[in-house]
């Protein structure tokens, strides 16, 4: 069996785990704090499996720890003592008794799959033997990297900063990187994975796996990223709408006057 189809096997099994959990404790978002830590795990599987160029094998396995293990530390803060996010209360309304089973697919099985779609650049890159040495494309796509990386990071603890101001309630951040973008975590997040593919593309061979990248993208823009983010928000925060008409939505850029 190959490396690839061992870690989708094994990515499948860490969630039908987490689902058993989930099922027992009735909270489904052990999903969302699973989700950066399944990318360490099936980096570190690859690292120990694949005998690819060892720099860019480190490379890769430190850029996906540092990323996974910041998000996930970052969520699991996020949501201690808040009970089940939003998103899977409706679904459980919505399913009723049905949920429990219905989760394993929709909430477990589809994060598994999009998992080890999105991380094929992960395996791909520390799997190739070739190039026998660092080139321009492990630079670039780790300066890429870096700043998605740094981008995330600065947007969630600045939006954490000012939910902790109870004076916030129902305000719109509008300041820090949240003035050139309404989703600047999002925007960092895609960066940090078309950091990781040039990584992998310094063998061309692995060009292929744009595929994690573009769909990582595509949630982000019209799934599970700013769609969903913003579909309720108006109601919560009467500002949002003024605040969507001056600032772009994903990709950072001047502020805007109202109806420009």
């Amino acid at each position: 069996m190959s490396i690839y189809l061992e870690n989708l096997a094994l990515i499948m099994a860490v969630m039908g785990l987490a689902w058993g959990v989930s099922v027992a404790r009735r909270d489904a978002s052990i999903a969302d704090v699973l989700w950066g830590m399944g990318f360490v795990l099936v980096a570190w599987v690859t690292f120990i499996q694949a005998d690819g160029y060892w720099a860019r094998k480190v490379l890769i396995v430190l850029a996906v720890t540092c990323w996974g293990i910041r998000l996930s530390l970052h969520i699991g803060h996020r949501n201690r003592g808040k009970g089940e996010d939003r998103r899977y209360g409706a679904m459980r309304d919505h399913h009723g008794d049905r949920f429990w089973w219905v989760s394993l697919f929709t909430v477990f099985g589809v994060q598994g799959m999009l998992l080890w779609v999105i991380s094929l650049p992960v395996q791909a890159g520390q799997i190739s033997t070739s190039p026998h040495g660092l080139v321009v494309w492990d630079f670039l796509g780790a300066a890429v990297w870096l700043a998605g990386f740094l981008i995330e990071a600065m947007a969630d603890r600045q939006l954490a900063r000012f939910k902790a101001n109870p004076a916030n309630d129902s305000k719109v951040m509008r300041s820090g990187l949240w003035a050139c973008s309404r989703h600047p975590n999002y925007f960092g997040e895609s960066l940090v994975w078309w950091g990781i593919f040039l990584m992998a593309a310094a063998d061309p061979r692995n060009l292929w796996t744009v595929v994690g990248p573009v769909t990582i993208l595509f949630l982000l823009l019209k799934v599970s990223g700013v769609t969903l983010t913003e579909k309720t928000i108006e109601e919560r925060r009467p500002e949002y709408g003024d605040y969507v008409k001056t600032t772009n939505a994903f990709f950072p850029g001047w502020k805007r006057r109202a109806g420009e």
